[in-house]
């Protein structure tokens, strides 16, 4: 009989009880049990520019939580659901990249895109030394709520997005432009982290949020669901996890209204 099952679920509940244990640490308070008022999403500074300054040390800073959590397992099942022509925002230094299924014909091109410079700069480093032979890849350096095409000048057959909401200045607007860069049939798929199932640990998010904006550049707190739908995607699965803190989210683009041609 496998064993498979007993690993995953002890992996599973050992990255629970790191999780909270980061969560503990990384507050050095015990949990506030006042209500906290957590800032509106519109009051909520653009502190993106962090990711200039935290580059170079940024993959050496998270492995250690994101392994124990078991996130890069959710990287690689992203990764592996690229088809045709994909778009990569929020791209960072490339966590997504060594799982992309280049060897065959499903990836016809990839588009890597992300506001930080030093960021996307090691992403594009890091690509091609794994992949020196694949040729049809862009690094393109822009905020991903401005308009996005594939090489092809149309839009996009996947779009992927880990870890990209939280520190976006206008996450609905950046939501709404992945739809309208998405072919119809396409794929979103978003990987991301906000709020929790429960208020204990929503009272210490919303506690420490600004604190730990200014270390990361990235709001810990956002009510990820809220966004998604006022952004108008059309869900197709979500699931949580990590104490409901952690979002896995397919969606399709809205459904566009099709222009008939009159006699």
């Amino acid at each position: 009989r496998s064993k498979a099952p007993l690993y995953l679920g002890g992996i599973a509940l050992y990255s629970l009880a790191v999780y909270g244990a980061y969560v503990w640490i990384s507050t050095s308070k015990s949990i506030p049990r006042e209500p906290v008022q957590a800032k509106a999403l519109n009051e909520q500074e653009d502190i993106s520019y962090v990711y200039d300054t935290i580059a170079k040390q940024y993959d050496k800073d998270i492995w250690t939580s994101e392994f124990f959590m078991g996130l890069p397992l959710l990287r690689r099942s992203m990764a592996k659901r690229a088809r045709g022509d994909v778009l990569e925002v929020s791209a960072g230094t490339g966590r997504n990249l060594k799982w992309y299924p280049l060897s065959g014909k499903k990836v016809h091109s990839l588009t890597f895109v992300d506001s930080s410079e030093p960021m996307l700069r090691i992403a594009r480093r890091a690509f091609l030394k794994r992949y020196p032979e694949y040729k049809n890849v862009r690094f393109t350096v822009q905020d991903a709520g401005a308009p996005l095409t594939a090489h092809s000048g149309g839009k996009f057959d996947t779009v992927l997005q880990s870890m990209g909401l939280c520190s976006h200045h206008s996450p609905v607007q950046l939501l709404r432009n992945l739809g309208d860069a998405c072919k119809d049939d396409g794929t979103i798929i978003l990987l991301e982290h906000g709020k929790s199932h429960y208020d204990w640990l929503n009272r210490i998010l919303d506690r420490f949020a600004e604190k730990h904006a200014e270390k990361w550049g990235c709001w810990w707190n956002r009510d990820v669901e809220g966004i998604l739908n006022e952004s108008g995607l059309r869900v197709v699965k979500l699931r949580r996890y990590h104490f409901g803190t952690t979002y896995w989210i397919e969606a399709k683009p809205p459904l566009r209204e099709r222009v008939r041609n009159s006699d």
